[in-house]
């Protein structure tokens, strides 16, 4: 594979979501529709929805647990089970922190304003719907733009490339299947659109890919 070829499906992924979404802004509307039950509630916050989010939200954290813990039992000669090298895990804890935390959660949700699907006046709110480029809308922090949780679940696609060959590819298909289902599952909570999720996902693994260049872990298949 050439060397160019993730960051150019990359910046392509982002232009062509730009483009979409850009173009055709209802379309978040439409696909959050999907998920509205009437009467300012949506479908997420029926049955067992708030029990799948929680866990959901846990996952991530987890995983950074588990990657030190291994990391620091290796050094201390405890156990005989694979563990991520010492630039492994600083790939781990620096794109987490960089990805959800600092353009996700900070940058970006801080910043760009726009209400979530249930503050807004097409589904039960009182705020005007914005689309995702304008970053003039009502809200005021914790935004919609961009999904805090579904950067995070994006962002476990790094560890699942650190593990050895016999595991990962199982865990990079749960990785894909993880980010998936926390975007839908946000989105049938009215806490996100469509865009909020794509665009998530999209600029965590632009972050995963600048740590990778710029750390170096070993093991991991974005190097072989």
């Amino acid at each position: 594979m050439s060397r160019f070829a993730i960051p150019a499906a990359l910046c392509g992924a982002t232009f062509l979501a730009a483009l979409v979404f850009g173009l055709d802004p209802a379309l978040d509307l439409t696909t959050a529709a999907l998920f509205y039950a009437g009467n300012g509630t949506f479908v997420g916050e029926m049955g067992l929805g708030g029990a799948a989010r929680r866990l959901f939200y846990w996952i991530p954290t987890a995983v950074v647990i588990l990657n030190v813990l291994l990391y620091s039992a290796r050094r201390l000669g405890v156990g005989r089970w694979w563990a991520p090298t010492g630039r492994g895990v600083v790939f781990v804890l620096l794109t987490f922190a960089v990805g959800p935390g600092l353009v996700a959660n900070t940058l970006l949700k801080e910043h760009s304003h726009r209400p979530r699907p249930y503050q807004t006046t097409d589904f039960g709110g009182d705020q005007p719907f914005r689309p995702f480029y304008t970053f003039d809308g009502a809200c005021q922090r914790n935004c919609s733009f961009v999904s805090g949780e579904g950067a995070t679940s994006a962002w476990t696609l790094g560890p699942a490339l650190l593990l050895p060959l016999p595991w990962r590819g199982a865990a990079v298909a749960a990785s894909l299947a993880f980010a998936l289902c926390s975007g839908l599952l946000r989105m049938a909570f009215g806490g996100h659109y469509f865009s909020d999720a794509v665009f998530a996902v999209l600029f965590t693994w632009i972050v995963l890919w600048l740590g990778w260049i710029a750390i170096r872990p070993r093991g991991s298949g974005l190097g072989r």
